[in-house]
């Protein structure tokens, strides 16, 4: 009766709204110590909208391809829950995995009927990152961020230090979302405030400190200049270089301890700094775990509680973190910060056949259907960048904290992109999903 009243065009959005409603309440700010978020018990509301919407069409939600692709990882999640060293780690860890790679990638896939409902869900991606981004700018100026080298001066936005990845990953995502639109809007107008956006998102992904996000990036935003030809993409480069020569060259931003930052990249065997020491010993004794335990491996979350029978002596005993109205905290290394090396610890070669090659899967087929776009080139240049930034991002992070909800938007957009009929159809064609 509520829809009924609503205008036409409230009511056509109303299947994907609550997609949106996932990313906006993701700007919250985030309690201290806190396991759940908004946003996490909306994606569950998301989950149960996409049931209820799919049943009222009365129509089949997912055919063989999409299911496969989207439910091989419950394959390898299932065994490896099994092998859980207690019932609330193979329950608690089992929820996490389906919710970030199945279930709200499945949901979003479901409710993303046509390219305009992708587009509003892109825009609400740059929303964020933008809202993120002037938090985490204002926290640099002003030394009220997390704590870097001595100074708090580490943007984080409102995911506060605990999650120091989190505004990160936000700024990152939306950017890739804009050059997306940038370089595959036919509208004009659409194209000059998605570049605009695009450019006010560098500096807030400076100040984040991140190197992962930024190599991630990186890879990303250069797939997709590629995509764009080799002229339009030389000029999107140069305009790229310039904003960064200016931030960090003309302004001064951070430059010392953005050099720092950067070289540390390349720092491993002379004298690299602890974090790239721990993150080193860690893949080490991921792999370690693999080797002992080849096709389940060692059980989901079980991480921990292997990690110091197969560590180095090199690794520090945690992270510490510190922030203004936060107060000093040591926080405990439990994962190998390698989302790969995390699934084959934890999952062994089962795993990685099935939640990896379920990825894998979805970039192919989203790439494959690139040179047949259409008006929709926009949204696939986005979502193929979105799914190669995380998979890149993948190789120096894993899942935890409040942002890894955005994970499994970002799938389900990619699912989108890759599985559904309507993707390069006109709006008004219903998307089934093949």
């Amino acid at each position: 009766m509520v829809l009924s009243l609503a205008p036409p065009a409230l009511r056509r959005l109303a299947p994907v709204l609550p997609v949106v409603a996932i990313v906006v309440l993701l700007g919250l700010p985030v309690a201290p110590e806190s396991n759940a978020t908004p946003a996490d018990a909306m994606s569950a509301l998301v989950v149960l909208w996409a049931v209820v919407h799919t049943v009222r069409q009365a129509r089949r939600p997912l055919t063989r391809t999409a299911a496969l692709v989207l439910g091989l990882p419950v394959v390898g999640l299932a065994v490896s829950a099994s092998g859980a060293m207690t019932p609330a780690d193979a329950v608690t860890g089992l929820a996490r995995y389906l919710q970030v790679f199945v279930l709200v990638p499945v949901a979003v896939a479901l409710l993303v009927r046509d390219r305009r409902d992708a587009r509003l869900v892109l825009w609400s991606l740059v929303g964020l990152a933008l809202w993120e981004g002037g938090v985490g700018v204002h926290q640099y100026l002003t030394g009220t961020g997390a704590s870097y080298q001595g100074a708090e001066i580490r943007a984080v936005g409102t995911f506060g230090p605990a999650d120091v990845m989190g505004m990160a990953t936000a700024v990152s995502l939306g950017l890739v979302a804009a050059v997306g639109i940038a370089l595959g809007s036919g509208a004009r107008r659409q194209r000059l405030v998605a570049t605009a956006c695009a450019l006010a998102l560098f500096l807030p992904l400076v100040v984040s400190f991140s190197r992962g996000s930024w190599i991630a990036t990186a890879v990303a935003c250069g797939a997709q200049l590629l995509t764009a030809g080799p002229r339009r993409a030389a000029k999107t480069f140069a305009v790229g270089v310039a904003a960064v020569v200016v931030l960090v060259g003309g302004v001064g931003v951070g430059a010392a301890v953005l050099q720092e930052r950067l070289t540390s990249i390349t720092r491993i065997a002379d004298a690299p700094d602890q974090s790239v020491v721990d993150r080193y010993s860690l893949w080490a004794a991921a792999t370690d775990m693999w080797r002992g335990h080849p096709m389940t491996g060692v059980g989901l979350k079980a991480f921990p509680a292997y990690r110091d029978g197969h560590a180095s002596v090199a690794l520090s005993s945690g992270s510490d973190t510190d922030a203004a109205g936060w107060g000093f905290r040591r926080r405990p290394l439990l994962s190998p910060h390698n989302m790969y090396l995390l699934v084959l610890s934890e999952e062994g070669l089962l795993g990685a056949l099935t939640v990896v090659g379920s990825w894998l899967a979805l970039l192919v087929c989203a790439t494959r259907r690139l040179r047949r776009a259409g008006r929709a080139r926009d949204c696939a240049v986005a979502a193929c960048g979105l799914l190669l930034w995380q998979y890149v991002d993948y190789l120096y992070a894993d899942i935890g904290g409040p942002s890894t909800v955005l994970t499994g938007v970002c799938l389900g957009l990619g699912a989108w992109w890759a599985l559904a009929r309507g993707a390069t159809t006109t709006p008004a064609a219903e998307a089934g999903v093949r």
